[in-house]
């Protein structure tokens, strides 16, 4: 049970004596938090640390392309209703990083992590968790993550057997395919926008039926299960059929679907739905995501979308035309290398907004614009940008390390 722990043995205690050094020493030199670093030194010397770390600790794992640095800061604002929570905030989301957030939670009751969708079976076999929570899967970073459905047959590999309650998406068949090896699994209905992804049946290959909200397989029978949670317009609704409001400061309805996963992942520690979110009210932003600054004397919300499917999302989040938008694109190690996905997004969807392009990748954006038929700019830096537009809020709109960039280019 949580609480109850063997103390750290001396070759533990001094890998995390190392990693904090070395992330220390990261900070100092500039070189961002140090997260990475300090878990990567402390795992050479103990390489079972995060399994020592996590013992005494009640852990949730989450896990999803898109979403799951936020529903990890919701699910962890709601179990703070019951304890302490150590939690990797940040997005450090691979076993170095999720080490060197564990390494400070030696008080903690409950340890909510995010987990890159590759090595969520890993770290589950690590960690032992209580919960975990599937979200959606869809194509992103093609150059080093696996197609869809192979990671969807990962997941389901990983999963098969585990003791944890499974928290997972009835809308996605990916995820539903993933989660359904799972003896325990509470389903929850968060809806799915991008379904590009889920046309053919995980299954078998057939062609997916998707009348209305329901979807399934005419071919081999997969289908949808039943949902006892649900997202409902502003509420969810829990298994009794309460429908609990959710009031949040995050837009989109796609932050909803986070709530409404996160307030089923609460319940199952005891957390009722009605305490779970009156206490996500409280978050405002995630790590820069969705914060207003001010630059150069204008209001600029700084909105992160790294794939085709969040870039969906976020398109639904911005203020109408003719609030103006500054795109920018990357395609360094950790955004991935390859940019092709940037023909998956509907950028039609930017028409009558006045648009200024920036980033390493400017070009290639502003190649796939021209082909949407939609007027841009090419500019040079955010400042370059800021000057071009016209008055009003701009909204920006980047990904992994462009948004990096420009948060430090805005001094958030």
């Amino acid at each position: 049970m949580a609480g109850n722990t063997e103390p750290l043995s001396p070759r533990s205690r001094l890998a995390v004596t190392a990693g904090k050094a070395a992330a220390a020493v990261s900070r100092a030199a500039g070189r961002g938090s140090g997260s990475v670093i300090g878990g990567k030194v402390a795992l050479k010397l103990d390489p079972d640390l995060l399994q020592r770390l996590a013992q005494h600790l009640d852990v949730v794992l989450v896990s999803a392309t898109n979403g799951k640095t936020t529903t990890t800061r919701l699910i962890a604002e709601a179990l703070r209703a019951n304890g302490e929570v150590v939690s990797n905030a940040l997005g450090a989301n691979m076993p170095a990083g999720i080490t060197s957030a564990l390494a400070g939670g030696s008080s903690a009751r409950y340890g909510v992590i995010e987990v890159d969708e590759k090595y969520l079976s890993g770290v589950a076999k690590d960690v032992t968790p209580k919960a975990i929570a599937l979200l959606n899967l869809s194509r992103d970073q093609l150059d080093r993550a696996a197609e869809t459905r192979m990671l969807a047959e990962r997941w389901r590999e990983g999963l098969s057997g585990q003791k944890a309650v499974i928290v997972a998406n009835a809308d996605d068949p990916l995820v539903v395919w993933a989660a359904s090896s799972s003896p325990n699994v509470v389903w929850v209905a968060a809806g799915q926008e991008w379904k590009d992804d889920a046309w053919s049946c995980p299954a078998c290959g057939g062609v997916m039926q998707r009348p209305g909200d329901d979807w399934f397989c005419a071919e081999c029978g997969f289908r949808r299960p039943k949902p006892t949670w649900a997202l409902s317009g502003d509420h969810v609704l829990d298994p009794h059929g309460s429908a609990w409001p959710i009031h949040l400061q995050l837009p989109g309805r796609a932050n909803k679907a986070n709530a409404a996963t996160s307030a089923a992942v609460a319940a199952a520690f005891g957390v009722p739905p009605q305490v779970a979110l009156e206490r996500m009210y409280a978050v405002k932003a995630v790590a820069g995501r969705y914060d207003v600054v001010q630059y150069q004397g204008r209001d600029m919300r700084l909105l992160l979308a790294k794939n085709p499917a969040g870039w969906l999302e976020t398109f639904s989040l911005i203020d109408p035309p003719p609030t103006p938008v500054i795109l920018s694109v990357n395609a360094r190690g950790a955004d991935g290398t390859d940019t092709s996905w940037l023909w998956d997004v509907d950028y039609g969807r930017l028409a009558g907004h006045p648009i200024c392009v920036i980033g390493d990748r400017k070009l290639d954006l502003a190649v796939r614009l021209e082909v949407a038929g939609v007027d841009f700019q090419v500019c040079q830096d955010p400042a370059d940008a800021v000057r071009r537009c016209p008055p009003g809020r701009i909204e920006t709109i980047a990904n992994y390390t462009a948004f990096q960039d420009l948060r430090r280019a805005v001094g958030n």
